[in-house]
């Protein structure tokens, strides 16, 4: 099985949708995955993840199935007391950067009274929960391909932070680092790719991280007109 990560389209937040540059970015990205061999498409719930995905399964097609889980992570107080960086995920690991502490051990006191924490953890049960529908069940570390998962390529629309969440989980790598290491531009592609042998235990592979390449000439003018 592969799965295809594609970050949604420049976004108007307030609206929950895409800007003008933000349909052109869905549009390059449609034409981007068309010969991918995509066979089903997931997305979040999310207005802006929606409309992205929209290019590609007209172009295709294909149905969007949607998954509440799939939504931007939350991230904040839990009590409404004062927090690092308000608790913004990727301005909490800069820091821990700038603090030169370690992105892999004893970072949790960083994130010590964040919601992300709790958000997290049944993160991870969604994820995981998700994969078992195509039949690769969670074992420990690694996934059993329960001999149930196909060839399939399926095409995954979200956000930014649920994708390094789902990174974290499926490579197990501290998010901290992954917060760090991996920024993804709107409509980038990442591509990972899971063993079909039945019975096997796997791990993940990448097959391209955060490509963005297919919207490389798309700017502002190209919508305005400056």
């Amino acid at each position: 099985m592969r799965l295809i990560l594609v970050r949604h389209g420049d976004p108007d937040y307030e609206n929950d949708c895409i800007t003008p540059l933000g349909n052109l970015q869905a549009k390059a990205a449609s034409e981007r995955l068309k010969d991918e061999g995509i066979s089903g498409i997931c997305s979040s719930s999310c207005g802006r993840a929606l409309e992205t995905a929209q290019y590609t399964a007209d172009l295709l097609g294909l149905r969007i199935e949607k998954f509440d889980f799939l939504r931007e992570i939350s991230w904040g107080s839990e009590d409404g007391t004062e927090i690092l960086k308000n608790g913004h995920p990727w301005h909490v690991s800069d820091q821990m950067v700038e603090d030169n502490a370690s992105l892999f051990e004893g970072y949790e006191n960083y994130f010590a009274n964040n919601r992300i924490s709790r958000y997290i953890e049944k993160s991870a049960e969604d994820i995981d929960n998700w994969l078992s529908g195509f039949g690769y069940k969670r074992e420990g570390h690694f996934y059993r391909n329960t001999g149930a998962a196909t060839d399939k390529t399926i095409a995954v629309f979200g956000h930014g932070g649920i994708f390094t969440l789902l990174l974290s989980r499926l490579f197990n790598i501290p998010y901290p680092f992954v917060f760090q290491a991996i920024r993804m531009d709107m409509t980038s592609v990442t591509v990972i790719s899971f063993s079909d042998e039945p019975g096997k235990l796997v791990s993940p592979r990448f097959e391209i991280l955060a490509d963005a390449r297919h919207i490389k000439d798309i700017k502002e003018e190209n919508v305005y007109g400056f």
